[in-house]
């Protein structure tokens, strides 16, 4: 666990809200986030790193895999394309170190807009997000002690999260 709290101190020093070591054993995984995806956001069928693209992993098959992993940490962003920046640069330290298995989950914004269908132009760097594989990210934040609600404006301030998961 010690090397674990290099990874949340370099989230915090890139901005994150929250940065927290958690275990596998607490992320709430529900296959039901597919439907949100499917019939709450406007970007199904749009984007690469969406469940709704070809090849994509379900969620009932990423419980699966990601339960394969013992520990991660989970970022807190007020902003998505920062959150991504975080989580895939604890990602790439995390394999430098020695967990080449180290995966980070946190919704695509590499690109204004996804080149989909055309071929990702970032296909090594592109994530998934948490709720794209299962993980319901309410029912996770609120079982760990982390701020989350849902917004009834676009003036509220957003809380997104992300997970690395190391091995």
């Amino acid at each position: 666990m010690g090397e674990s709290k290099k990874y949340v101190h370099l989230a915090l020093e890139m901005g994150a809200e929250n940065a927290k070591i958690v275990s596998v054993q607490d992320l709430v995984f529900d296959p039901r986030t597919l439907l949100k995806c499917m019939y709450g956001c406007e970007d199904w069928g749009k984007r690469w790193s969406c469940p709704s693209a070809p090849k994509a992993l379900m969620p009932w098959d990423a419980e699966k895999i990601l339960r394969r992993y013992s520990r991660g940490i989970i970022v807190q962003a007020h902003d998505a394309e920062r959150l991504q920046e975080i989580a895939y640069m604890i990602e790439l330290e995390a394999f430098y170190d020695g967990y080449p298995l180290a995966f980070a989950l946190a919704e695509c914004y590499l690109c204004e807009t996804c080149t989909f269908p055309a071929p990702c132009i970032f296909p090594t760097k592109a994530r998934p997000s948490m709720q794209a594989l299962g993980i319901d990210v309410f029912a996770t934040v609120k079982k760990l002690g982390l701020p989350i609600n849902t917004l009834r404006s676009k003036d509220e301030t957003p809380n997104y999260y992300g997970l690395v998961l190391l091995e």
